[in-house]
Protein backbone atom coordinates (compact mmCIF):
# COMPACT_ATOMS: atom_id res chain seq x y z
CA UNK A 1 0.00 0.00 0.00
CA UNK A 2 1.64 3.18 -0.76
CA UNK A 3 1.23 6.50 1.32
CA UNK A 4 -2.17 7.76 0.25
CA UNK A 5 -3.39 5.88 2.98
CA UNK A 6 -1.43 7.90 5.52
CA UNK A 7 -3.62 10.24 8.00
CA UNK A 8 -3.09 14.04 6.85
CA UNK A 9 -2.44 16.14 10.35
CA UNK A 10 -5.83 17.72 10.92
CA UNK A 11 -7.49 20.10 13.74
CA UNK A 12 -9.61 18.31 15.51
CA UNK A 13 -11.54 20.62 17.47
CA UNK A 14 -10.85 24.31 18.22
CA UNK A 15 -12.11 25.85 21.97
CA UNK A 16 -11.99 28.96 23.79
CA UNK A 17 -13.00 30.16 26.97
CA UNK A 18 -14.03 33.63 28.86
CA UNK A 19 -11.63 33.44 31.47
CA UNK A 20 -7.85 31.78 32.40
CA UNK A 21 -7.69 29.07 34.56
CA UNK A 22 -10.51 26.72 32.63
CA UNK A 23 -11.13 24.54 30.77
CA UNK A 24 -12.13 24.97 27.24
CA UNK A 25 -15.52 24.79 25.15
CA UNK A 26 -15.01 23.32 21.61
CA UNK A 27 -16.60 26.17 18.93
CA UNK A 28 -17.77 25.18 15.03
CA UNK A 29 -14.30 27.55 14.05
CA UNK A 30 -12.52 30.18 15.10
CA UNK A 31 -10.38 33.39 13.94
CA UNK A 32 -6.60 33.52 14.52
CA UNK A 33 -5.79 37.46 14.68
CA UNK A 34 -2.15 38.42 13.93
CA UNK A 35 0.31 38.92 16.81
CA UNK A 36 -3.26 38.31 19.21
CA UNK A 37 -3.94 34.97 19.39
CA UNK A 38 -7.93 33.59 19.20
CA UNK A 39 -10.88 35.56 18.62
CA UNK A 40 -13.03 35.92 22.29
CA UNK A 41 -10.41 33.95 24.02
CA UNK A 42 -9.14 34.58 27.38
CA UNK A 43 -5.21 33.55 27.17
CA UNK A 44 -5.39 35.82 23.50
CA UNK A 45 -3.18 38.78 23.88
CA UNK A 46 0.45 40.08 23.30
CA UNK A 47 3.20 37.73 24.20
CA UNK A 48 4.84 34.65 22.92
CA UNK A 49 1.91 32.04 24.30
CA UNK A 50 -0.91 33.53 22.10
CA UNK A 51 -2.49 30.17 20.70
CA UNK A 52 -1.73 26.60 22.57
CA UNK A 53 -1.75 23.64 20.33
CA UNK A 54 -1.62 20.23 21.87
CA UNK A 55 -2.47 16.21 20.07
CA UNK A 56 -5.35 14.39 19.93
CA UNK A 57 -2.88 11.33 20.68
CA UNK A 58 -2.19 13.39 23.83
CA UNK A 59 -5.63 13.35 24.94
CA UNK A 60 -5.82 9.75 24.31
CA UNK A 61 -3.39 8.78 26.36
CA UNK A 62 -4.93 10.89 29.27
CA UNK A 63 -8.18 8.81 28.65
CA UNK A 64 -5.95 5.72 29.17
CA UNK A 65 -5.57 6.25 32.48
CA UNK A 66 -9.20 6.79 33.16
CA UNK A 67 -10.38 10.29 32.96
CA UNK A 68 -13.27 11.27 30.76
CA UNK A 69 -11.44 14.62 28.90
CA UNK A 70 -11.17 15.78 25.34
CA UNK A 71 -10.52 18.68 23.53
CA UNK A 72 -10.33 21.76 25.36
CA UNK A 73 -10.02 20.20 28.73
CA UNK A 74 -6.38 21.20 28.87
CA UNK A 75 -7.21 24.50 28.07
CA UNK A 76 -5.54 24.17 24.73
CA UNK A 77 -7.03 26.34 22.05
CA UNK A 78 -6.18 23.97 18.74
CA UNK A 79 -6.20 20.17 19.16
CA UNK A 80 -4.94 18.36 16.33
CA UNK A 81 -3.42 14.92 15.01
CA UNK A 82 -1.06 13.21 13.09
CA UNK A 83 1.43 15.51 13.82
CA UNK A 84 4.32 14.94 16.16
CA UNK A 85 4.40 18.82 17.88
CA UNK A 86 6.90 17.42 20.57
CA UNK A 87 9.25 17.46 17.62
CA UNK A 88 8.67 20.57 16.76
CA UNK A 89 11.34 23.44 17.55
CA UNK A 90 10.72 26.79 18.75
CA UNK A 91 11.12 28.99 15.54
CA UNK A 92 9.33 26.54 13.48
CA UNK A 93 6.21 27.66 11.71
CA UNK A 94 2.82 25.81 11.33
CA UNK A 95 0.14 26.05 8.64
CA UNK A 96 -3.03 25.52 10.72
CA UNK A 97 -5.83 26.15 8.58
CA UNK A 98 -5.98 29.24 6.72
CA UNK A 99 -3.53 30.50 9.68
CA UNK A 100 0.24 30.56 9.85
CA UNK A 101 2.00 30.36 13.30
CA UNK A 102 5.39 30.38 14.86
CA UNK A 103 6.19 27.83 17.38
CA UNK A 104 7.17 30.39 20.41
CA UNK A 105 7.39 27.52 23.46
CA UNK A 106 7.54 23.57 24.33
CA UNK A 107 5.73 22.71 27.13
CA UNK A 108 5.19 24.70 30.01
CA UNK A 109 5.54 24.80 33.88
CA UNK A 110 2.49 24.15 35.92
CA UNK A 111 2.91 26.64 39.06
CA UNK A 112 -0.53 24.85 40.21
CA UNK A 113 -1.70 21.47 39.92
CA UNK A 114 -4.75 21.64 37.58
CA UNK A 115 -7.70 19.69 38.30
CA UNK A 116 -6.50 17.14 35.70
CA UNK A 117 -3.38 16.34 37.86
CA UNK A 118 -5.36 15.90 40.75
CA UNK A 119 -7.82 13.26 39.00
CA UNK A 120 -5.11 11.10 37.02
CA UNK A 121 -1.78 12.00 38.97
CA UNK A 122 -0.35 13.39 35.49
CA UNK A 123 -0.67 16.13 33.13
CA UNK A 124 0.46 16.22 29.40
CA UNK A 125 -0.11 19.80 28.84
CA UNK A 126 3.90 21.01 30.30
CA UNK A 127 5.08 18.38 28.10
CA UNK A 128 3.29 18.01 25.11
CA UNK A 129 1.47 21.28 24.56
CA UNK A 130 2.92 23.62 22.93
CA UNK A 131 2.95 27.20 22.55
CA UNK A 132 2.75 29.63 19.01
CA UNK A 133 2.27 33.28 17.95
CA UNK A 134 0.06 34.09 14.98
CA UNK A 135 1.70 35.57 12.39
CA UNK A 136 -0.96 35.27 9.70
CA UNK A 137 -4.59 35.46 10.69
CA UNK A 138 -7.22 33.27 9.42
CA UNK A 139 -9.99 30.92 10.05
CA UNK A 140 -9.33 28.05 11.58
CA UNK A 141 -12.20 24.66 12.01
CA UNK A 142 -12.53 20.59 12.63
CA UNK A 143 -11.07 19.18 9.64
CA UNK A 144 -8.65 21.64 8.23
CA UNK A 145 -5.30 20.55 7.71
CA UNK A 146 -2.30 21.22 9.59
CA UNK A 147 1.15 21.35 7.94
CA UNK A 148 5.24 22.55 8.86
CA UNK A 149 5.56 25.36 6.94
CA UNK A 150 9.26 26.71 5.32
CA UNK A 151 10.21 29.73 6.73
Amino acid sequence: MGTSGAMRARVVAVSVSGRKGERKSPVPRATLVPDHGVERDAHAGPGHRQVSLLAAESIAKMREKGLAVGPGDFAENVTVEGIDLTALKVGDLLQVGEALVEISQIGKECHDRCAIYFQAGDCVMPREGIFARVLRGGVVAPGDPVAKADG
